[in-house]
């Protein structure tokens, strides 16, 4: 008879403490979609429910290969935008589980619309799917897509017939490009290769291969240090302009309630860095020292009279002409010179 209630005492502690980890997992798992939405900002510390709290003797947030205690939104760990992690905890009876989570990150200064004005307009080929787009001068470099189309093009503001073309391969789908120094960059879409061409002549010195880290090759800029890429995600990566296959460093976009993936064409100009989103018809303006959006440019109207109902006719092309902003887009007929503070 004792043999059969210690056996039933220890059924009923298994019993409740299967309950208890469900409680405890179902509670976080509350926690963590209610927080989904509203996000958290650095400084932040993560309010965990009080069924996880009183129940554990430790609490840890992994990263993968990284790993931290600290319940703090600590820039050290997470990065602006949605951030995969798990929560692993060691409840008071020793168990360890552990729990998936995406804990989102926004700033906390709400993006600033920046009002602009249309002060002149070029004509753009509309034959070309423009996908990098570098004004140096009166000059435009000019990167276009598509396989079998894809071609390097430089061409004077104001005129839309090419001074030279570089044809490429017809596997080839080109994208973004830079100008450093003597020499343009240019990245291609899903061909996982870059290539380094003479600025004066076109003529191609070398290619190189994309970083691992870069799933496709998207957009191209150039600080004046190192080359800044995108690949169609949230992140801006910062190449060795020595040797473009290095990442130098990734840094996350985000605003103050929004997840910007799929950044695209980018320019940097007077210490920030200006991208478009896919698909949108914005320009964000972004801090490059921790990937803050401070500023949106809505070319919504432009857009709208420009892509002749074309679904993939986006907004796609940001340069500069001292202070002033190039604009331009996929098969536009025009390019516009746009003014703002």
């Amino acid at each position: 008879m004792k043999r059969n209630i210690t056996i039933g005492f220890a059924a009923v502690l298994f019993l409740a403490s299967c309950s208890n980890k469900e409680k405890m997992l179902d509670s976080l798992a509350d926690y963590n979609n209610a927080k989904e939405t509203k996000g958290y900002h650095f400084g932040d510390k993560l309010d965990l429910p009080k069924q996880v709290t009183e129940n554990a003797e430790s609490i840890k947030i992994s990263f993968g290969d990284k790993e931290t205690a600290d319940l703090r939104i600590d820039p050290e760990f997470f990065t602006l935008g949605d951030n995969k992690v798990v929560f692993v905890i060691k409840t008071n009876s020793g168990e360890v589980l552990n729990q998936d989570a995406t804990i989102n990150v926004f700033t906390k200064t709400p993006e600033q619309n920046i009002p602009y004005t249309i002060v002149a307009d070029y004509p753009h080929d509309p034959k070309n799917f423009i996908e990098g787009f570098v004004v140096e001068g009166n000059t435009v470099y000019e990167s276009d897509g598509m396989k079998g189309a894809s071609q390097l093009i430089k061409y004077t503001l104001g005129s839309a017939v090419p001074k030279i073309v570089a044809k490429q391969p017809a596997e080839i789908f080109s994208e973004g490009c830079a100008i450093v120094g003597d020499k343009v960059y240019q990245l291609t879409y899903q061909n996982k290769i870059g290539f380094i061409y003479d600025k004066n002549t076109l003529k191609k010195i070398s290619e190189f291969p994309l970083p691992d880290a870069i799933g496709e090759g998207w957009g191209l800029s150039y600080d004046g240090k190192n080359l800044i890429a995108t690949d169609g995600s949230k992140n801006l990566y910062f190449l060795d302009v020595n040797n473009p296959s290095k990442v130098i460093k990734t840094i996350a976009v985000g605003g103050n309630s929004t997840i910007y993936n799929q950044l695209n064409e980018l320019e940097y100009h007077s210490g920030f860095i200006y991208a478009n989103v896919w698909h949108q018809p914005v320009i964000l303006k972004i801090n490059p020292a921790n990937g803050e959006v401070i500023g949106k440019l809505d070319f919504t109207q432009l857009t709208k009279e420009n892509d002749k109902g074309e679904s993939e006719h986006v907004l796609n092309g940001i340069a500069f002409k001292g202070d002033h902003m190039l604009v331009t887009g996929k098969n536009w007929e025009k390019i516009y010179e746009v003014t703002f503070q």
